[in-house]
């Protein structure tokens, strides 16, 4: 293979799998999330540079790190004079000299991405930035694709990220998973980066797509340690079952041509059943913590799907009644639309027509584009002769 090929088939890996961990680290000397995605930025761009001369590393995470350890140290020089620039670089000396040469020779860098989602959701951090923030700074999700999933316009989105990691740096929010009283107030916004995150990888159905499919399983990963951090969170539990019950019919969504195949008419044999039972357990765990909330509703609606592996049939009566419950506690356009197909499916497509209708004006459908407005007026079109599509897959 060429070894410039070579060299930028390992970047993207590595990327792809770490760049979550070494930002973390990274911004765990600094406290600066963005000097520590910039130093990261010109560690790749040097190892393209690089390797393809001298062989790729192999190690390439820990080669990563000390160079953008050292750009870090950089950043700091070119950006601070006098006093507060001894004090930063000190700091960071301070670390580097108990953690550089471990990182150079470990074959994994401390995964440090738990505490950046908790810092991320610290209060002094406006909570509608919380999310969109971590799936950037730990995940690696481009702004265009956080914007899409919060229904909003990349440049928005954009600068809101820019004011975000701006109040870190300055406030100096510390990058450790916060004392257990402090848990319950930062936990929603990192569950709901988690999930959006597992989401994005999701909208990839036949696992074709290698960022994605990494995206998905990084998700769960980070959705277990929250778990086995906090048992006793239902919410947390309830978004690890959500997730489960959708990874469990991966090999079901995809018909032998390639085609999208509807929940309600997948193939339950396909079904991962060690999945299922996971997720039904915790979800029984959660029911008796007695603290019902989104995640919980959402994976109890998948479950409800489950029941058709036993009996051949969904009850539509029990679907209509938790999205009823889940569209007063979350008011979410997505979550109505969703109610309005499962009523189709109950009362038939004429009775979910007026809500569809109502939904086309909604101006938070025209940013997320599996339901934007051509799909609901293709929708109505069809909606008196023809079985709709169903959105959850």
């Amino acid at each position: 293979m060429n070894s410039g090929v070579q060299a930028r088939d390992v970047a993207d890996a590595v990327a792809r799998r770490s760049y979550g961990k070494l930002v973390a680290f990274l911004a765990a000397d600094t406290r600066d999330v963005a000097a520590a995605e910039d130093a990261l930025s010109e560690a790749f761009a040097i190892a393209l540079a690089e390797w393809p001369v001298n062989g790729c590393p192999a190690n390439p995470e820990a080669w990563l790190m000390t160079v953008a350890r050292r750009k870090g140290i950089d950043g700091v020089r070119r950006r601070r004079t006098g006093e507060a620039a001894t004090a930063q670089l000190l700091m960071v000396a301070e670390d580097q000299a108990s953690a550089s040469a471990e990182a150079v020779t470990d074959v994994e860098i401390p995964d440090k991405r738990l505490a950046l989602l908790f810092a991320c959701a610290h209060p002094a951090i406006d909570i509608d930035i919380r999310a969109p923030l971590m799936l950037q700074t730990v995940l690696g999700l481009d702004g265009k694709t956080i914007a899409s999933a919060f229904l909003t316009s990349p440049d928005a989105m954009s600068k809101r990220l820019v004011r975000a990691k701006q109040k870190i740096r300055a406030a100096g929010i510390p990058f450790a998973i916060p004392a257990r009283d402090e848990l319950a107030g930062r936990l929603d916004g990192v569950l709901d980066a988690i999930y959006a995150a597992f989401a994005e990888g999701w909208s990839d159905p036949g696992g074709t797509d290698v960022a994605r499919r990494d995206l998905t399983s990084e998700a769960l990963f980070l959705a277990r340690l929250v778990v086995a951090m906090l048992p006793q969170e239902p919410e947390a539990l309830g978004m690890l079952a959500l997730m489960l019950h959708a990874d469990a019919r991966r090999s079901a969504r995809r018909s032998a041509d390639g085609g999208y195949v509807p929940l309600a008419d997948q193939d339950v044999s396909l079904w991962n059943a060690a999945m299922i039972e996971e997720a039904e357990a915790l979800l029984r765990h959660a029911s008796t913590l007695g603290r019902i909330g989104r995640y919980q509703l959402e994976a109890a609606l998948q479950s409800a799907h489950v029941e058709r592996r036993h009996t051949g049939r969904i009850d539509w009566t029990a679907e209509v009644q938790l999205y009823d419950a889940l569209l007063a506690l979350s008011g979410s356009p997505v979550v109505a639309l969703n109610r309005a197909l499962a009523i189709a499916e109950w009362k038939g497509p004429a009775a979910a027509l007026e809500i569809v209708n109502a939904l086309a004006d909604d101006g938070r459908l025209a940013q997320y584009q599996p339901y934007g407005p051509l799909w609901l007026h293709c929708w109505q079109e069809s909606a008196l002769t023809a079985k709709p599509m169903m959105l959850t897959t």
